[in-house]
């Protein structure tokens, strides 16, 4: 997806152009322009790609378009207004930097659209939207375009945000709405399944829930507590397997991701080695939203297949470590997070095959 570059700001460029006029004063303003255009070259082969930036991002909001909307039916009004709040901040504090430091505009690329409306996603639907602003701008400034912009951030920015909201605002942001009209779940007040699995075990989530069949019926349509992003395992699961169908998410990145959580959950049970319910952790929390939307970031995951691998079995791991042993319910942010950090290790020492090698000699 490089692009031909036209622009003045190049190194160099204006010293070029300088002495083009002065070797063909009388070229006119054609040989001028041609004098301008630079090209970026990489080295062969050269495979061409209609494919943008624009709309890979937009096709990745759309991915997630269901289970936003989910979000706000389940929860009303105030998760359109953060979710809204969370698109619009990370947009407008993208359009004030990049006008700050005289840089190309592409805050309407959709790339921080699907930032604040992650950062909304994976928050809960009580907490006060100008806490979801502070979240995306930190996003979008610290871990974005303090980097470089789109492709240099070595973290997954939506994490960014979340993390340190959690970190300044741990009460506001693990308090849980109360869900009105829906029979099944009236036992869970202001706790999501992980918060009471963590506080009074596996047995307590599926008596609130009144038997573990109805337990996944909820879990997986929807019915039941927790952050935005964490209701309908179906809808996320139908956006992740549509982007994968479009050919911008590698199917082993979340596969890999899951069948990790779902062996160590099972085999680290609660009463004992494999008595583990594999099922629920899957549905629980946000794994199906960090593991098709946030662990398959084309920037902040390794460059080949076996480290992408590695960085999907790392992620799965560590989530699975913080949600039996850490001290907090969900461990997806700080898995993916603590994965990023490695991501340039991983590239190290998984090097991708040269082209050409390993060819029988003839």
């Amino acid at each position: 997806m490089n692009e031909a570059v036209g622009e003045k700001n190049a190194p160099g460029a204006a010293a070029r152009e300088g002495v083009a006029k002065a070797q063909a004063p009388q070229a006119g303003t054609k040989a001028a322009a041609s004098a301008e255009r630079l090209f970026t070259v990489s080295s062969s082969p050269h495979i061409r790609d209609g494919e943008t930036v624009t709309h890979i991002m937009w096709q990745v909001n759309l991915a997630l378009a269901p289970a936003a909307l989910f979000a706000v039916y389940h929860f009303g009004l105030p998760a359109l207004v953060n979710m809204a709040v969370g698109a619009a901040s990370a947009i407008a504090s993208e359009y004030v930097w990049q006008r700050a430091m005289h840089q190309p505009v592409t805050a309407l690329d959709g790339s921080a659209c699907i930032t604040g409306l992650l950062i909304a996603m994976s928050m809960s639907p009580l907490l006060p939207p100008w806490m979801v602003a502070i979240g995306s701008v930190l996003a979008i400034v610290v871990a974005k375009q303090s980097m470089g912009g789109l492709g240099f951030n070595i973290f997954n920015p939506a994490h960014i945000g979340r993390a340190a909201l959690m970190v300044s605002w741990p009460v506001a942001m693990t308090t849980w709405t109360t869900l009105a009209g829906t029979a099944s779940v009236d036992a869970i007040a202001t706790a999501t399944p992980l918060n009471v699995l963590k506080m009074q075990g596996y047995d307590a989530v599926v008596s609130l829930f009144g038997g573990q069949g109805a337990m996944y019926q909820a879990m997986f349509l929807g019915n039941r507590n927790g952050s935005l992003g964490e209701t309908s395992t179906l809808l996320l699961l139908a956006g992740g397997l549509y982007l994968i169908w479009r050919g911008y998410v590698n199917w082993f990145v979340p596969a890999v991701m899951l069948a990790t959580v779902a062996v160590l959950t099972w085999v680290f049970g609660p009463a004992g080695l494999f008595t583990g319910d594999p099922l629920f952790h899957l549905m629980a929390g946000g794994l199906m939203l960090g593991a098709f939307f946030m662990a398959t970031d084309m920037v902040t995951i390794p460059m080949t297949r076996r480290g992408q691998v590695i960085f999907a079995a790392g992620a799965g791991a560590l989530t699975v470590l913080i949600r039996l042993v850490g001290g907090y319910p969900e461990g997806v942010c700080y898995a993916l997070l603590l994965m990023n950090a490695v991501t340039p290790l991983i590239d190290r020492f998984v090097k991708p095959r040269m082209f050409g090698e390993g060819g029988a000699a003839k």
